[in-house]
C-alpha cells in the first residue's frame, strides 16, 4: 500500500497497516533499530517513538503492559499514556497536543521496546532515539539527561560477534567475553507456555581450555535467564530458589531476590567420588508450603547426570513440588552453538528424563566448558 493511498485511510486502519508493516520489517532485519528506521523512512510525518513501537509488534495498550513488567510491576501505566506520548510528539511543535515522556519513561520504554514483539529480542535502544525529531521539545532537565546518557552509552556493534561490557552489549575492542549472536531454541515447558526462548552462545577462542568468564558476563546471563523467565507463558511464583554448588547459589541469590520477592533460598553441595555423586552434609533444605514452586538453578549442563540426581531429591523431600530449571551455559553435540534443536545439547535426555515443568538456558557452550568467576565452583 503506498504512502498517498495511507494518508487516505482513518486514523485506526492506519494504525493497523502501520503496525503490520513495522512486525513485518523487524522479522526481515531481525532488529528494532533497523525496523523502526525503515519505517519512519517510508512515513516522514511518523514520529520515531511510535514507529519503535510498531516495530516492537506492539498496541498502545501491549506497550504500556510491557512498560509495567520492565519497572517490575511498580507501575500501573496505561495505552493512554503511551498514545499522550505519540501525540505530544506528532504535534511537531503545536502546543497542547499530548504530553511528553519524562527522561525516567524513555529508560524504561527504551528497555521495553528492545525486547521486540515476543519479548524474547535483547537488544540496546537508546532512550534518545525514541525522541530524535521532538528532542528540543522536552524541558531542559530531560535534554540534558538525555545528551549525557548517549555520551556514556557504549556503541552497539555492527559485526554478528558482540561483546559485553558491564552488563550491556558492547563493541569496543577492549570488552570481556565474546558474546555470539541471540538465537531461539524450543525447550521443554508447561502445558500452553512459551516453548520458545532466546539463548546466546559463548565461541571459545581457546578450545582446548575452559572458558573464564567475567562478572559482566555472568551476570548478562543471569539477565538473560530472567528475561526468559518472564516470557514463560504465566507468572512465575517461587516458593525456593536452589543453587547448585557455589556458582549455582550465586545464580539462586540473584533470581530470588531480583526475580522471586526474595524466595526462601537453598543449597546443595554435590560430592563426586569414584564418579558417584553425593550430597555434602551442609547442604540446605529450607522449610516451604505444601506442594512448593522450586527453581533449580545450576552453572552448566554436560554429560553428568547431576540434574537428575537433584531433581530425585527434591521430589522426595517435597512431595508435589513444581520443580523448573535454570542453567547458565548448555554444552552443544557439534561444533556449532547455534543449535536448530533441543536435542543437539549435550544434556537433552538428561533435562527431559528430569521432568521439569519447563527448562531456562541463558547460553550454549562448547567442549570443555565454561568457568565462573573467581573460579566459583
Amino acid at each position: 500500500m503506498g504512502a498517498t493511498a495511507q494518508q487516505n485511510l482513518s486514523p485506526q486502519a492506519r494504525g493497523r497497516e502501520l503496525a503490520r508493516q513495522g512486525k513485518a520489517l523487524f522479522f526481515e532485519y531481525g532488529s528494532v533499530n533497523a525496523a523502526a528506521r525503515q519505517l519512519m523512512n517510508r512515513h516522514q510525518d511518523l514520529p520515531s517513538i511510535q514507529a519503535y513501537r510498531y516495530a516492537a509488534g506492539l498496541s498502545q495498550d501491549q506497550a504500556a503492559a510491557r512498560y509495567n513488567e520492565v519497572a517490575g510491576n511498580q507501575t500501573a501505566l496505561g495505552g493512554t499514556t503511551i498514545n499522550a506520548w505519540e501525540s505530544w510528539a506528532r504535534a511537531r511543535g503545536t502546543a497542547g497536543a499530548g504530553s511528553p515522556p519524562s527522561f525516567a519513561s524513555l529508560l524504561i520504554l527504551a528497555i521495553a521496546y528492545g525486547r521486540g514483539p515476543h519479548s524474547t529480542a535483547d537488544e540496546v535502544i537508546s532512550p534518545g532515539d525514541l525522541v530524535q525529531e521532538a528532542y528540543e521539545k522536552l524541558p531542559v532537565e530531560d535534554q540534558l539527561a538525555l545528551k549525557t546518557a548517549s555520551e556514556r552509552s557504549p556503541i552497539p556493534a555492527t559485526s554478528d560477534s558482540l561483546r559485553v561490557r558491564n552488563g550491556v552489549i558492547d563493541g569496543s575492542p577492549d570488552a570481556d567475553n565474546v558474546i555470539g549472536p541471540d538465537f531461539n531454541l524450543l525447550v521443554p515447558t508447561i502445558d500452553n507456555g512459551n516453548p520458545a526462548i532466546c539463548a546466546f552462545s559463548l565461541p571459545n577462542p581457546n578450545p582446548a581450555q575452559l572458558l573464564d568468564l567475567t562478572w559482566n558476563t555472568f551476570g548478562f546471563g543471569i539477565q538473560r535467564l530472567m528475561r526468559q523467565i518472564r516470557s514463560l507463558g504465566r507468572r512465575l511464583d517461587a516458593d525456593i530458589c536452589f543453587g547448585i554448588n557455589e556458582a549455582g547459589l550465586v545464580m539462586a541469590t540473584f533470581l530470588a531476590s531480583a526475580q522471586f520477592n526474595r524466595c526462601s533460598i537453598g543449597y546443595l553441595r554435590c560430592n563426586r567420588a569414584k564418579n558417584e555423586i553425593t550430597f555434602g552434609t551442609d547442604s540446605h533444605f529450607p522449610e516451604s508450603v505444601e506442594s512448593p514452586v522450586i527453581v533449580i538453578c545450576d552453572f552448566e549442563v554436560k554429560h553428568a547426570d547431576v540434574v537428575g540426581l537433584v531433581a530425585r531429591e527434591l521430589r522426595q523431600r517435597y512431595p508435589g513440588a513444581e520443580l523448573y530449571f535454570a542453567v547458565f551455559g548448555a554444552m552443544t553435540k557439534g561444533s556449532s552453538l547455534e543449535v536448530d534443536s533441543f536435542e543437539d545439547l549435550t544434556g537433552a535426555k538428561i533435562m527431559q528424563a528430569a521432568n521439569f515443568e519447563a527448562v531456562f538456558i541463558a547460553a550454549t557452550m562448547s567442549p570443555p566448558g565454561i568457568e565462573p568467576p573467581l573460579e566459583l565452583r
